[in-house]
Parts: structure tokens; C-alpha cells; sequence
């Protein structure tokens, strides 16, 4: 995932997937708050660890703890949790395979089915949203800006905090990029989307880069710069239990529950979700939640 950098990792902050990794015993998660632990219950033989799509290269294993679903509770120094991640996403090559985590050849079944995900809205009866302005939020190169967005939307607005990604996506959007109207370079702890001017605000796989705290803010935010009928899509990776912090690129991963009830304290509506089918095995599971 990413701290407002790149996509799919919602960097991400904007980032992509990461790679399943077995969960230690002990302490549940409950909502936002930590429950008592439990006893842990049998696991199976721990899978290999793999790489973070958005996040560590094959072969590196990265420094994980678990927790319940406060991250004030696992992340000591917030200053810090952002530097390093903006960090990490400086030494990313800006291509797709670099989005993605070595993960390249997924990007076209990713994309087909936020494609159908957001068709249904667009298509659907009297409070469908419009499709004149669109954010990309955590966009990086534009992986999702070129193939998913701008054939939807006449402009698109992109932000991400890494700025070789941004100033490679000038060239990576190709003509399509000329709809491109703004390139914002931000952290999205730091970003507030324009009120009223986005018809559908895409954030993906860079959630696991803010807060719990600056995440329902952020997503206040975007509420605010919604066009009427507007639509937020969350997609990303949702961890089996609890959360799930990874200090390689410094993201958490959270459980759905978890998502949700921020998305709750946001003042928002789930009006959708969806978990994304054909990817392989061993990466976590991932979710696109449509919200308003």
C-alpha cells in the first residue's frame, strides 16, 4: 500500500495489494477498539510470505506486528509512519510492475472488474452520479486514471505524494492525458478534494497509509467534494483479522469490519461491496466499497 503515493496501494498516501501473511495468535480486534484476546485457535502450516502488490519486492519478508483496529495503538510516531512511506515509494521504479509490486499481470483483471463495479452506478435510474469530473486519488503513474477512468469521465484530477510518479504519468496518459486537469503531489492526510466538484472520487489501494483518525477525515472530506449523486469507491486489501502493520512500506492492513465502521465515523452511507475475484491465491483479500 502507499502513504499519498501510487496507486493501487493507494501512495495508496496511494498504493497496491500486498501479500497475505499469517496472523500471530493472540489478541482479537473489535471494530475500532481492542477486544480481550482470546485464546488462539489452530492455524494451519504458514504459507510462504510474498510480495506486497504496491509494497516489498519477491523475496523480502517485511517486519509485520498485528493488532486490533486502533492504529494510534500501533503506530508510535505518526510523523514518522509518513516520511517513511513517502520514502518507500521514492525508490519504486514509476512503471505498472512497480505499482503493482511485480504484480503487473494483474492490473487487467483489476481493472475489468472496477470497470463493472462502476458501471452499475454510472447506468443506474435517477441518482446515478454524472461523469463530467473524476480524483484518482493515489494515482501514481495513472495506471487507473488511463484505463479505467478517463474512458468514463470527460477530466480527471490526479494526487499522489510521489512526484516522479506524477511527472511520469505525463507521459504514460499519452493524448488521453491532455483530460487530465490537475496533478496534485500531496499526502492525502494533507489533501482536501475541492467541495462540490467531483461527480466519483476512485481511492485505492493507499488507505492502509493514513490513520485510522486521518482516513475519516479524509473521507469527510471527499463527502464535501462530491458533486450531487456523487459516489467514493474504496478498493483495497482487507486483512482476515484485525490490522496488520507492515513497516517495510509503513501501511496497515485492515479487517472489512474495521473499514466500514471508519467509513461510518466518516458520515457515509455503504451502498456496495464487492471482493474482487481471479487473483492469486496467496495476496489478501480485496474489497471495493462504494460509498455516499
Amino acid at each position: 500500500m502507499r502513504g499519498g503515493a501510487a496507486d493501487g496501494h493507494a501512495p495508496e498516501s496511494g498504493s497496491d495489494v500486498h501479500g497475505q501473511r499469517q496472523r500471530a495468535p493472540g489478541g482479537v480486534e473489535s471494530g475500532l477498539g481492542l477486544a480481550e484476546p482470546k485464546p488462539p485457535l489452530p492455524r494451519p502450516p504458514p504459507r510462504p510470505l510474498i510480495p506486497v502488490l504496491g509494497g516489498p519486492a519477491w523475496g523480502e519478508v517485511p517486519a509485520c506486528s498485528r493488532g486490533g483496529g486502533i492504529t494510534s495503538e500501533m503506530i508510535e510516531d505518526e510523523q514518522q509512519f509518513y516520511s517513511k512511506a513517502e520514502t518507500y515509494w521514492k525508490q519504486i521504479p514509476p512503471t505498472v510492475d512497480g505499482m503493482l509490486g511485480g504484480y503487473g499481470h494483474i492490473s487487467s483483471i483489476d481493472l475489468s472488474s472496477s470497470r463493472k463495479f462502476l458501471q452499475r452506478f454510472l447506468r443506474e435510474g435517477p441518482d446515478k452520479p454524472g461523469t463530467s469530473c473524476a480524483l484518482d486519488c493515489g494515482a501514481g503513474i495513472g495506471r487507473i486514471t488511463k484505463q479505467l477512468l478517463l474512458p468514463l469521465f470527460e477530466v480527471v484530477d490526479m494526487v499522489d505524494v510521489t512526484e516522479d510518479f506524477l511527472a511520469k504519468a505525463r507521459t504514460y496518459l499519452g493524448e488521453e492525458g491532455k483530460r487530465v486537469r490537475n496533478y496534485f503531489c500531496c499526502g492525502l492526510q494533507d489533501f482536501s478534494p475541492e467541495p462540490g466538484s467531483y461527480d466519483v472520487i476512485w481511492i485505492q489501494w493507499v488507505i492502509g497509509h493514513l490513520t485510522d483518525q486521518h482516513l475519516a477525515e479524509f473521507l469527510r472530506r471527499c463527502k464535501h467534494a462530491l458533486r450531487p449523486n456523487g459516489l467514493i469507491v474504496i478498493k483495497d486489501n482487507m486483512a482476515q483479522e484485525g490490522v496488520i502493520l507492515d513497516d517495510v512500506d509503513s501501511s496497515v492492513c485492515r479487517e472489512l469490519e474495521v473499514v466500514r465502521r471508519i467509513v461510518h465515523m466518516a458520515g457515509l452511507s455503504l451502498l456496495a461491496e464487492e471482493r474482487q475475484e481471479n487473483l492469486p491465491e496467496e495476496i489478501y483479500p480485496v474489497y471495493s466499497l462504494a460509498l455516499r
